[in-house]
């Protein structure tokens, strides 16, 4: 008995607080997936946003922080497979996402409108302080994607290159994280209520003003590369 006890308690600590490694087997292949796609779609269709960490909330705030950071991990790796070795250092800035995402509903931003806002924008900042050093650093400041218009457009106005690179990051990480956080909510209602152990987590409501709000930042993305480009 005390045997079956011990196996039970490391399989509970093992999968994040007694979730059934068959749903966590299931779940983090196909977050990742999901992410992969969303990624892949928001590339392809040169959109100023990022689309790939979807998963990653998901799984980081039912399950826990350490498997949507896997899910992360996956995610970067599988992208810099299919579509070339840019995604794979973005890989850290994944990770850290599903750490905010994860610790952030543990500690109850999760279940309150305004808080689980603040949490998409805490996200964003995070993963935008993650992400600068490894576009300048690695990359010269440009990686290929939409937003290195922006970059490039408050290098033209006089910003240094951290300046610009981290604020074009920063606007286009908040539309994304925002989004990505109110997709995840819906995806979530949707899963079975055991999954969710990481914390108490709100009900995906008005995301008609999640949307919205993000609708308009990166209409405001746009306007302003366009202002700079004129």
């Amino acid at each position: 008995m005390n045997e079956q006890a011990t196996q039970g308690e490391k399989l509970s600590s093992s999968t994040g607080g007694g979730v059934p490694l068959t749903y966590v087997i299931a779940l983090v292949p196909v977050a990742s997936v999901l992410n992969v796609i969303g990624g892949t779609v928001a590339g392809a269709l040169k959109l100023p946003i990022f689309l790939d960490m979807i998963g990653t909330a998901v799984v980081a705030m039912t399950i826990g922080p350490w498997w949507g950071a896997l899910v992360g991990v996956i995610t970067n790796l599988t992208m810099g497979f299919l579509t070339g070795p840019v995604s794979i250092p973005f890989a850290a800035c994944n990770v850290v996402g599903a750490l905010v995402w994860g610790y952030g509903t543990r500690w109850g931003f999760a279940n309150d409108k305004l808080r689980f806002f603040g949490l998409s924008v805490a996200s964003a900042v995070f993963v935008s302080l993650m992400a600068a050093p490894i576009v300048i650093f690695v990359f010269g400041g440009a990686t290929g994607h939409a937003s290195d218009v922006l970059t490039a457009g408050l290098l033209a106005a006089g910003n240094d290159m951290w300046a610009a690179v981290f604020s074009s990051n920063i606007i286009v990480s908040s539309a994304d994280k925002i989004l990505s956080s109110f997709l995840a909510l819906a995806i979530i209602g949707a899963l079975p209520t055991n999954l969710q152990v990481t914390g108490p987590i709100m009900k995906a409501e008005n995301m008609g003003t999640a949307v919205l709000i993000t609708a308009g930042t990166v209409v405001g993305v746009i306007l302003t590369v366009v202002s700079m480009n004129l």
